[in-house]
């Protein structure tokens, strides 16, 4: 019995030790001062319905060709909390617009990132009068493939504040790439 506590008790501790290790590599990414730099993927319902993409896209249906760039840089505030701000531009077969986002990323445990943000459009040739914008909430697992660099799979669901335009929510799963410095 005293063999099976010990060996128990050495397991345990084994494991709060790696993970506290690996909790130390990670944060110092996350860490107040610190910067990042993410370009993303999306893919789901968003590929016609998301109008105001700062990540990385093409769709192609119906000989009408959709493509977008772009990227979001954050800064650390606080440990685990980054204020960020992203630009992407896209192309509508032909007529284009230009998006923004503004919003604050959180790491849980310094591994679970869920973000809140605003994100617009502008571009007279694609929408007319009406200005899209939509609340965003984002979540996912960060797995830190260096000290600063990771790799962010995770949801994101957009619900439109403007209903003139649209007032469906688009629901989307995401690839985020990121740098750390």
């Amino acid at each position: 019995m005293k063999k099976l506590f010990f060996l128990a008790a050495f397991a345990v501790f084994g494991l709060s030790t790696m993970n506290a290790q690996d909790s130390d590599n990670g944060s110092s990414a996350l860490s107040e001062g610190s910067w990042l730099i993410e370009a993303n993927t999306g893919f789901g319902a968003s590929d016609f319905g998301h109008t105001a993409n700062t990540g990385f896209g093409l769709v192609s249906i119906d000989d009408t060709t959709i493509w977008s760039i772009g990227a979001e840089a954050g800064y650390f505030v606080m440990d685990d909390l980054a204020v960020k701000l992203g630009l992407g531009y896209n192309d509508f077969d032909g007529a284009s617009s230009f998006s923004y986002k503004l919003g604050a990323k959180y790491y849980i445990e310094s591994m679970i990132p869920v973000q809140l943000d605003v994100t617009g459009a502008s571009g007279d040739d694609v929408f007319g009068d009406e200005t899209p914008l939509w609340l965003g909430l984002q979540g996912g697992y960060a797995w830190f493939v260096a000290d600063n660099i990771s790799i962010e799979p995770g949801l994101r669901y957009n619900l439109s504040l403007n209903e003139d335009f649209t007032d469906e929510g688009i629901l989307e799963f995401r690839i985020g790439f990121a740098l750390h410095f």
